[in-house]
C-alpha cells in the first residue's frame, strides 16, 4: 500500500492556493464556499459551478449503502461518458487531492493550464485506467509535494499523517448533459441523470447523504465557480 499523506482541510483558500501550484488558474475560477443548501443561500454562488466538492463522514450506514450501490450498478449498469477523466483512490488521505483533480481534469476546457504537475499528470495519464492512473499519482514526486505543503496550510493543525481519517472528500462534476459523483474510493463514476444546473442537482444528491447519517453534522461543501472578480465584470 502507498504511504499515506497527511489529510487537507476543507478550506476554499488551502484549494486555491493547490489550485495555482498545480499550474491552473488566471483568476477567472476559484473555489467558494457553500454556507448552507436552501436554494436562497445558493443563489450567493456565482454561476455556472462547474464542479461541487463533498466533504462528509464515513459512517457504518454510508459504508452499507455503498455496498448496496455497487451491488445494484454490477446488476443493473449505467452509461458513463467516454469524455469522464476518473481516477482511484490508492493513496490513504489523499481524497481530497482526488476531488481536486476531479474537479479540475473534467474542466480542462474551461480551466487555464500552464506547465505545471497537473498538466504532466494529464499527459502521463490520458490513455490510461483509473486503476493505471493512480499508480502514476504514487509515484508523482511532484504531487506528493504539492499536497504536502497545501496540507499544511489549513486553519486547523494538520492531523498525522498515520491518523485514520472518517471524513471523505469527493467531487460533482457535469459531462454530456448529465451529473457524475467522483469518488476514488469507488470502481467507477456515478451517474446521477440529467444535469441542468450542477450545484443545485449537486445539492439534492448531498441532500440524501445527508439524509442517510441525519444525527451527524460533519458535511462541509465548497463549489469551484466563477471568482467574485471576474463574476462582478
Amino acid at each position: 500500500m502507498a504511504t499515506a499523506w497527511t489529510p487537507l482541510e476543507s478550506n476554499p483558500t488551502v484549494m486555491n492556493k493547490y489550485m495555482e501550484r498545480l499550474g491552473v488558474g488566471d483568476g477567472v475560477w476559484a473555489f467558494t464556499d457553500v454556507w448552507g443548501l436552501d436554494e436562497e443561500l445558493l443563489q450567493f454562488i456565482p454561476r455556472p459551478a462547474v464542479a461541487v466538492v463533498l466533504l462528509f463522514p464515513i459512517t457504518d450506514k454510508y459504508e452499507q449503502y455503498r455496498l448496496s450501490e455497487e451491488e445494484r450498478l454490477r446488476r443493473e449498469g449505467q452509461v458513463v461518458s467516454p469524455q469522464i477523466y476518473f481516477v482511484r483512490q490508492t493513496i490513504p488521505n489523499a481524497c481530497g487531492t482526488i476531488g481536486l483533480l476531479h474537479a479540475l481534469a473534467n474542466n480542462t476546457d474551461l480551466l487555464t493550464l500552464k506547465e505545471g504537475p497537473l498538466q504532466r499528470i494529464l499527459d502521463q495519464t490520458k490513455d490510461k485506467t483509473p486503476e493505471e492512473r493512480a499508480r502514476v499519482l504514487e509515484l508523482s514526486a511532484d504531487l506528493a509535494s504539492v499536497h504536502d505543503e497545501s496540507s499544511q496550510e489549513g486553519q486547523t493543525a494538520a492531523p498525522p499523517r498515520e491518523q485514520d481519517i472518517d471524513t471523505h472528500f469527493i467531487c460533482f462534476v457535469q459531462k454530456d448533459g448529465h451529473l457524475y459523483e467522483m469518488d476514488g474510493r469507488k470502481p467507477c463514476p456515478i451517474n446521477h441523470g440529467d444535469c441542468g444546473d450542477l450545484l443545485l442537482d449537486s445539492v439534492k444528491v448531498i441532500k440524501q447523504f445527508m439524509e442517510r447519517d441525519p444525527d451527524n453534522l460533519n458535511f462541509t461543501v465548497i463549489a469551484l465557480a466563477p471568482s467574485q472578480e471576474s463574476a462582478a465584470d
